[in-house]
């Protein structure tokens, strides 16, 4: 049986070529950003948002123009929780690829630079559930209080691999590479590579 759904496979792709279906799956993307954009605080020209996963607080959220954000994102920009508000803001620069399945998440501020290229599974937040103290741990996670240690900024032409971790009060410099796998916990210079769990500065160029 599956040899034979192969075969039939073959025999549709002489009926319909793959760039057929590549051109169908990105006029879908088209169709789905422009109906998606008018939700954002600002959507750049020729930009692509695919199917996200799950979106928060899009009046708080901006993006460039010619950038792409991959399949299944999480955006969220918190206002309000458990009775705390917040004034978030997140901002996407121009030229950007964002890879599949991001979470980017804000009660304060993060900002993208442009032209900046990561992987997939990324993970930007600025906060975090609670904190260390014994009040907090003995609550379920999701009630505790979101608290933030400062903005997140990621600045232009910076390169982040895939599965890669990046906490609040982090700014990562211009040029910058970060390893697959990172969990960036500081700072991280211009025109440096940093590798690791915490994430540590392995070369500078």
């Amino acid at each position: 049986m599956k040899l034979f759904i192969f075969k039939l496979g073959m025999v549709f792709s002489y009926i319909i070529p793959y760039v057929f279906l590549s051109f169908k799956q990105r006029c879908i993307n088209k169709f789905y950003s422009g109906w998606i954009s008018r939700n954002f605080k600002f959507f750049g020209n020729s930009t692509t948002l695919h199917h996200v996963r799950s979106l928060v607080g899009a009046k708080y959220i901006s993006i460039g123009d010619y950038t792409t954000i991959g399949r299944k994102a999480i955006l969220t920009a918190w206002d309000c929780q458990n009775g705390n508000e917040f004034s978030p803001m997140i901002t996407i620069g121009s030229g950007c690829t964002i890879g599949d399945y991001a979470h980017i998440t804000a009660i304060c501020n993060i900002t993208i630079g442009n032209n900046v290229l990561t992987g997939n599974n990324l993970l930007i937040t600025d906060n975090a559930h609670g904190t260390l103290d014994a009040q907090y741990m003995q609550k379920h996670p999701a009630t505790r209080p979101l608290i933030s240690k400062g903005s997140v900024v990621v600045e232009d032409c910076v390169w982040i691999g895939s599965n890669v971790s990046i906490l609040s009060g982090v700014r990562i410099g211009k040029g910058s590479i970060i390893g697959t796998g990172s969990v960036v916990t500081m700072n991280i210079p211009s025109n440096s590579i940093a590798v690791g769990v915490p994430a540590k500065i392995i070369k500078t160029i």
